[in-house]
């Protein structure tokens, strides 16, 4: 079985969400999108494949925003057929943070600023505890989903819809896959700034994600395992995917 994992950022790795697929049997072709040369000019040509011989995708986050198309015109729509196509043709899809709001726009939702800036280790409220725990889970994002028609909400709080499922698919707000690694890689390009002008101590927060992260790991498990479970009817076409850019766009940086 073949798993798509598609790498918006040299930055951002599959984690603990990649180690589970591997223990279920997955391979993983892992698709980087922009490369760490082009980090800070996300503008790059990128050729997606066709969703044959692909047996699941996973969507990663990127710190830019779906709807940001003046940064990332070049790549982002062709993405969002891919998980479209993907979604329409039975194949599960599992987007995350920046996946999650892909995916949902390319279901016929949309993308949206947040009320807040969300970072750090959070508890939700979930209606499906056995597919989505309360947590914690990781947080790193400006932006929001718009359902698309047809999604179930699964999760939430107060800021933002945490987790949704469309037949297959699924899309969550936040970073199951977060390993210390991956964190101490954010917070020393850019995400060291971004939390302590939330008030945060970076240092605290990575020390409390090495000190979590057995716990992390094994609730990551549970989750990729309920999303491989479910089931196959329910799925439904998706629509087209809009990419028109908003009226005003600042280019700013976010972990999504």
């Amino acid at each position: 079985m073949r798993a798509l994992i598609i790498k918006h950022d040299h930055l951002s790795t599959p984690g603990y969400v990649g180690e589970r697929l591997t223990q279920r049997g997955y391979v993983l072709d892992e698709l980087l999108v922009v490369p760490e040369s082009r980090f800070t000019d996300p503008g790059v040509g990128c050729t997606f494949p066709e969703v044959v011989d692909i047996d699941l995708v996973v969507a990663l986050g990127a710190p830019w925003s779906v709807d940001h198309t003046d940064l990332i015109g070049s790549w982002i729509a062709p993405e969002l057929t891919l998980l479209g196509s993907a979604h329409a043709g039975g194949i599960p899809v599992l987007g995350i943070c920046f996946g999650g709001q892909a995916l949902a726009t390319a279901l016929g939702g949309r993308v949206e600023r947040s009320p807040r800036f969300e970072l750090g280790w959070t508890n939700i409220h979930t209606d499906a505890p056995r597919l989505v725990p309360d947590g914690p889970w990781f947080q790193f994002h400006g932006d929001r989903w718009v359902l698309p028609p047809g999604a179930r909400e699964i999760a939430r709080n107060d800021v933002a819809s945490q987790a949704f499922v469309h037949g297959r698919s699924m899309g969550v707000q936040f970073h199951p896959e977060l390993t210390p690694e991956t964190l101490a890689a954010w917070l020393a390009h850019g995400g060291d700034a971004t939390a302590s002008g939330l008030g945060l101590d970076p240092g605290e927060l990575l020390a409390r994600t090495r000190e979590d992260a057995q716990a992390a790991r094994k609730r990551a498990h549970l989750l990729v395992d309920a999303f491989l479970a479910l089931p196959c009817s329910g799925s439904s076409p998706a629509r087209p995917a809009t990419t028109s850019p908003p009226a005003a766009i600042e280019r700013r940086r976010e972990l999504t």
